[in-house]
């Protein structure tokens, strides 16, 4: 009987948790991302305004154009893309954010399939 008022407030101090999503300070910037995918780490650096991303990966540069659906998540359509893979529109969904971070996942979009991600702000 003595541990039901801790299992009570135990539950009252896990129920007020909630995730921090301050997305908006991560609309432009300089950026530093890492994503792993099948054990590989994935490294890049972006630049984005309110309306472009400029990403540069393994000597390559990538542009795209940014539509911003809310406040926490974008989609990405490549400007020049080279094959079709790159015709495929990305959307980005930030999942948490942190002072000078933010975890994200993304899609194709329409496909299920996604993938996790951490953006880390340089500026």
């Amino acid at each position: 009987m003595q541990k039901l008022p801790i299992l009570f407030l135990l539950l009252i101090v896990l129920s007020c948790y909630q995730t921090q999503r301050t997305c908006k300070n991560f609309k432009t910037g300089k950026f530093y991302s890492e994503v792993s995918i099948k054990g590989v780490l994935y490294k890049s650096t972006f630049t984005r305004t309110d309306t472009t991303q400029v990403e540069y990966y393994d000597g390559k540069t990538d542009s795209s154009t940014v539509r911003w659906i809310n406040d926490c998540e974008m989609v990405f359509k490549t400007i020049h893309p080279k094959n079709m893979a790159e015709q495929k529109d990305i959307h980005l969904k930030i999942l948490t954010t942190t002072d000078s971070s933010y975890t994200y996942e993304y899609s194709y979009v329409g496909e299920t399939k996604k993938q996790k991600g951490v953006a880390y702000k340089m500026d």
